[in-house]
């Protein structure tokens, strides 16, 4: 459901593209740095880069962590933070690989969207759900996984380009400062 042969390039990366490069990202993110290339379990990072992880690692578990999914019910960022950093370096990754597609040329224009746009359109789109209350509150404090509308949210915020595509401005709901967008990779 995440890859249209009839969509344009922006919309598949936005979408597919995302999924895989959250999925490749585990190999090198908190958990998959617990074991080599040949999949042994050996710590492969520096102390110094760990360290780093971590510090970012929690700055993003801190946005989570003010996510109000249900009222008075918040993301618990520490338990999603695997995902959620899968989240973010898959959708950094797939937009680089969109931009690198497109050769240094622009894309064009499709129903009044830029590619860039429609590459975050379809990001958010692919994270469309619909459940009970009572579901969501269940998932809250069992599923490592965020809530789906934060997963898009909390991911493209972190973004410049998600910024610049849209030109979001201070007092947007969607607008996060550039000092304190968490950049991994």
């Amino acid at each position: 459901p995440l890859f249209d042969m009839r969509a344009d390039d922006a919309v598949n990366y936005g979408a597919i593209g995302a999924t895989i490069g959250h999925e490749i990202s585990h190999g090198f993110d908190n958990m998959g740095s617990q074991f080599d290339g040949d999949g042994v379990m050996r710590q492969w990072w520096s102390e110094a880069d760990r360290q780093t992880f971590a510090a970012l690692g929690a700055r993003l578990a801190e946005q989570f962590n003010a996510f109000e999914a249900l009222p008075g019910k918040t993301v618990n960022g520490q338990l999603t933070l695997p995902e959620n950093i899968a989240d973010l370096v898959g959708l950094q990754i797939a937009f680089k690989a969109y931009q690198t597609s497109l050769n240094g040329k622009p894309a064009p224009r499709i129903d009044g969207y830029t590619g860039e746009q429609r590459f975050f359109l379809s990001f958010a789109q692919s994270w469309r759900v619909k459940r009970r209350d009572e579901h969501a509150q269940q998932l809250l404090i069992s599923d490592p996984h965020s809530p789906p509308e934060f997963r898009a949210n909390g991911a493209a915020r972190n973004l410049d380009g998600f910024h610049d595509a849209f030109g979001t401005q201070a007092g947007d709901k969607m607008f996060k400062p550039v000092a304190e967008r968490v950049r991994l990779w």
